[in-house]
């Protein structure tokens, strides 16, 4: 589990109570010791935390809603600790809200609230230890605009996903993969959305 201020957390899945449809669930904090005025954001599922050769082969991806992306390897978090361990250093006025996993050949596309996207090989992020506060991702268009959505997609997959985007007042738009060429890391991007009054920004 990932929170907005950078936090990593492990929960081990039979340790959550089930419950029936209709149920509350259960509040976070009472399953692990997150700090008041923190937030999840991002959980990524993992079958063996012991596995070395997984361990070694795959990364987790974070992004921040400044437009941030950090990668690091799955071996960084491989040893549980009670209260939890830094996994990005977030900047003053920022925060953590997203998190995936990637095999090392993954492209990753970055949604911004202005409607537009960019995409590029994961290879354009070096992997750094837990500490480091990661490297520009997408730059956001003026005032007001932010990250607020990140999507990683293994290219060799048959056939090719669709990339569904949705705009606050409802409206959603699926387009191909093929429509979002490959950039560099940084770029503005293309556009993915027409971001008018009618449909409000992009959310997701």
């Amino acid at each position: 589990l990932f929170t907005e201020l950078g936090r990593c957390f492990w929960l081990k899945v039979y340790t959550i109570p089930e419950g029936i449809k209709t149920s509350k669930g259960r509040p976070l904090q009472n399953l692990i010791t997150i700090p008041q005025g923190d937030k999840v954001k991002a959980y990524i599922n993992i079958e063996d935390i012991k596995n070395e050769e997984f361990l070694d082969n795959f990364n987790i991806i974070m992004a921040t809603r400044g437009g941030i992306v950090k990668k690091t390897s799955v071996r960084e978090y491989s040893r549980p600790r009670t209260n939890g361990i830094n996994a990005i250093t977030v900047r003053e006025g920022d925060e953590l809200i997203t998190a995936a996993m990637t095999n090392g050949n993954c492209e990753i596309i970055l949604g911004t609230k202005s409607g537009y996207a960019v995409r590029f090989n994961e290879k354009g992020v070096r992997a750094i230890g837990r500490t480091g506060s990661g490297v520009r991702g997408v730059t956001l268009r003026g005032e007001g605009d932010e990250l607020i959505g990140m999507i990683c997609i293994d290219p060799s997959m048959e056939p090719q996903p669709n990339i569904l985007v949705l705009s606050e007042k409802g409206y959603g738009k699926r387009s191909s993969l093929e429509d979002y060429r490959v950039t560099s890391r940084g770029g503005k991007g293309v556009k993915t959305i027409s971001v008018t009054e009618k449909t409000g920004k992009l959310i997701a």
